[in-house]
C-alpha cells in the first residue's frame, strides 16, 4: 500500500479534482444518468478498492490530526500502511468493517465563551471515511448548485466573499444573516441517508454511512450513542452537510433569492427589507421541512449602508470589508503564549514561531480592506517581542533599542507589506 509521498495512482479528472476509482466510463455517465433520474449502483467495492484506499490514506496522512479512541497516531498507522489497508480491505470485502466510536474534544468557540465539541474518529476510520467521500464526492458535485461554496473541489472561501461584496455592489444592501442551530449537531440520520438515497441505490454504502453516523462518542470512558448529528471533525461531516443543506439551497435560488453558503454558514442578499423578511420566511420554512432551526438570537436583518455583518471572518460595511474585530482578537489569543516574556528560547526562535501564524492568518484577510489593521497588528506584535527582549535584558526604551529594521533583518513576517495589490470591495468590483 502507498504511503502519503509515493507515486500516486491514476487519477481521473472530474471537474476542478480528480478522483481515484473513476474509470472514464463513470465520469461519461455523471450527466446522462442525472437527466434519465437514474440512481448509481454497485459503489460499495470501489470505496476498498486498493487504489482508492491507498490514496484516500495519503489524504489521511497530509491532513495529520490527532488519534482516535484507539490511540493510535497518524505516524503510528503510517509505519505499518500496507498492513493496515491490508486490514481495511478484508474486513470491507467481506462486510464486517465496524466504525469505532469518534472521540470527544471540546475546543473553545473561536471569539466567543463556551466550548464546541470535535468528533475525532480513529484514523482507520478516516481513512475509510475518505475513501467514501471519493467515491460519493463526483455523484454529488454534479447536482450541487453554485451558491454553495464550502468544503467542494475547486472552490474557496474568497470565492464566497467575493460573491457577497459584487451582491452589495450591484445593489442588494439588506442581508439576511443566519445562523442555522446547532447544524453539524442536529442533522437527523434518516432524512440525510435518504438525501443521499436520492441518487445512490448501493445498499452496503448505505449501510456504512448510517454506520459512522450511529457509531456514537467516547468521552474519556463515557460512551454516548449518536442519534441525531455528524460530528465536527469527521472526514464525511462536510459532504453530507453540503447534501442535507442542498434543499436549502434549492428551495432559496428557486424563488429568486441570492444566496452564498459555505457549509452551514450562509448569508442572502436582498434588494429591500421587505424582501429580507421574505427571504427570513423561507429561510425558516426550508429548514423546518429539514429538521433544523435558526437561532434567533443569532439571526438578524442587516442594511449593509447602515450597519455592518460578518462574514466567514470579514466584517462588510458600506461596500468595504476588512478582518473583523473577532477574527483579531482570535489572532491576538493565538500569538499570546508564543510571545509570552517568560521563556527561555533566543528571540529568533519567537520570530520563526510567529511568522507562519502571520502567514496564515495574513494570507486570507489580505482580500479585502485591510491596510490599517495590518499595520496595528504588525506594531502590536513588535511590541509583543519588544516587551520580551526588554525583560531579558531590562535596558533602554524599546522601540528605540529594536526598531522597525531590526525585525525586518531578524525575518519578522510583515503583514503591511503583504497587503493586496488591488482592492476587491470598490463598487462594481467583478468576481
Amino acid at each position: 500500500m502507498a504511503q502519503p509521498n509515493d507515486p500516486a495512482p491514476r487519477l481521473q479528472p472530474i471537474g476542478a479534482k480528480a478522483y481515484p476509482g473513476w474509470t472514464p466510463a463513470m465520469v461519461a455517465a455523471l450527466a446522462s444518468l442525472r437527466a434519465r433520474g437514474r440512481k448509481w449502483y454497485s459503489l460499495y467495492d470501489k470505496v476498498h478498492a486498493t487504489e482508492v484506499l491507498r490514496w484516500s490514506w495519503g489524504q489521511v496522512a497530509a491532513n495529520r490530526g490527532a488519534a482516535g479512541v484507539d490511540g493510535q497516531s497518524v505516524r503510528a498507522f503510517g509505519a505499518q500502511a500496507d498492513l493496515h489497508l491490508a486490514e481495511l480491505q478484508r474486513l470491507l470485502a467481506q462486510r464486517r468493517y465496524q466504525p469505532l466510536p469518534a472521540r470527544r474534544r471540546w475546543i473553545p468557540k473561536p471569539g466567543k465563551r463556551g466550548r464546541r465539541p470535535l468528533g475525532i474518529p480513529a484514523v482507520r476510520d478516516r481513512v475509510v471515511q475518505a475513501a467514501a467521500v471519493n467515491v460519493l464526492e463526483p455523484i454529488f458535485e454534479a447536482k450541487f448548485l453554485d451558491c454553495s461554496y464550502g468544503f467542494r473541489p475547486g472552490r474557496s472561501p474568497l470565492q464566497a466573499l467575493d460573491r457577497v461584496s459584487l451582491a452589495l455592489a450591484q445593489g442588494q444592501p439588506w442581508v439576511v444573516d443566519a445562523d442555522i442551530r446547532g447544524c453539524f449537531d442536529t442533522i437527523p440520520h434518516a432524512p440525510v441517508i435518504a438525501e443521499v438515497a436520492r441518487e445512490v441505490a448501493d445498499g452496503t454504502l448505505l449501510a456504512l454511512l448510517t454506520a459512522f453516523l450511529q457509531a456514537g462518542v467516547l468521552e474519556g470512558q463515557d460512551f454516548q450513542p449518536t442519534e441525531r448529528g455528524t460530528p465536527q471533525g469527521a472526514v464525511l461531516s462536510p459532504l453530507l452537510c453540503n447534501i442535507y443543506l442542498h434543499r436549502l439551497d434549492q428551495a432559496l435560488t428557486a424563488q429568486g433569492f441570492t444566496l452564498v453558503r459555505y457549509a452551514d454558514d450562509f448569508v442572502v442578499l436582498c434588494h429591500s427589507q421587505a424582501e429580507a423578511e421574505a427571504a427570513l420566511g423561507a429561510i425558516r420554512q426550508a429548514l423546518a421541512d429539514l429538521g433544523l432551526t435558526l437561532s434567533e438570537e443569532k439571526t438578524r436583518l442587516v442594511d449593509a449602508e447602515t450597519a455592518a455583518f460578518t462574514f466567514l471572518g470579514y466584517t462588510f460595511h458600506k461596500g468595504w470589508r476588512f478582518p473583523s474585530d473577532q477574527a483579531l482578537r482570535r489572532l491576538r489569543a493565538k500569538l499570546r503564549p508564543v510571545t509570552r516574556r517568560q521563556q527561555p528560547r533566543p528571540v529568533r526562535a519567537l520570530v520563526a514561531a510567529v511568522n507562519p501564524i502571520l502567514r496564515g492568518w495574513g494570507q486570507y484577510f489580505r482580500h479585502g480592506h485591510c491596510r490599517s489593521r495590518f499595520a496595528r497588528t504588525d506594531a502590536w506584535v513588535r511590541m509583543r517581542l519588544r516587551s520580551f527582549l526588554w525583560k531579558r535584558k531590562a535596558r533602554g526604551v524599546a522601540h528605540q533599542r529594536w526598531p522597525n529594521r531590526f525585525w525586518a533583518a531578524l525575518g519578522l513576517f510583515s503583514l503591511s507589506a503583504h497587503v493586496g495589490s488591488a482592492d476587491p470591495l470598490r463598487r462594481g468590483a467583478a468576481v
